[in-house]
């Protein structure tokens, strides 16, 4: 697992490529499904949770649109002190790996129609017909 330090001046040092980062370079991280845990740079506390939210705030912070509305952030502030705020975590875990599953197969879905689009379909019954009439034209010479 790569570890990342957290230096008091706010700079992300990867100890595995002895260079320093910034969000966006743990956002790729994240991104690439590589594993990697943030500690502070003296007391060794996992920071990993503090740096992927601030990653997100930063995210629905940018004009291309949030994925948190005001009333879902409302309803998840409401949640924290409930007695199933841990059923909670795992309801929206689980229902993220679904969204994310369901996504790569709708993607998968849409190539797979893109692959058999209208054109590629008139273009493979051509080939189809050309090499019939081929074909015929054989025989009857024979």
């Amino acid at each position: 697992m790569r570890v990342i330090k957290k230096y008091p001046n706010r700079r992300l040092y990867d100890t595995s490529k002895s260079t320093y980062i910034t969000l966006d370079d743990v956002k790729t991280l994240v991104l690439n499904l590589d594993r990697f845990k943030v500690v502070d740079s003296k007391t060794e506390e996992d920071l990993t949770r503090s740096i992927l939210l601030q990653i997100i705030m930063e995210q629905e912070g940018d004009d291309g649109g949030s994925v948190m509305t005001n009333e879902v952030l409302q309803s998840l502030i409401r949640f924290y002190g409930q007695p199933l705020r841990g059923e909670m975590s795992k309801y929206l875990d689980s229902s993220v790996k679904v969204f994310l599953e369901q996504q790569d197969t709708i993607q998968e879905q849409m190539q797979r129609l893109a692959d058999i689009s209208p054109v590629n379909m008139m273009t493979k019954m051509a080939e189809q017909n050309m090499n019939m009439w081929l074909g015929l034209g054989k025989k009857t010479k024979d």
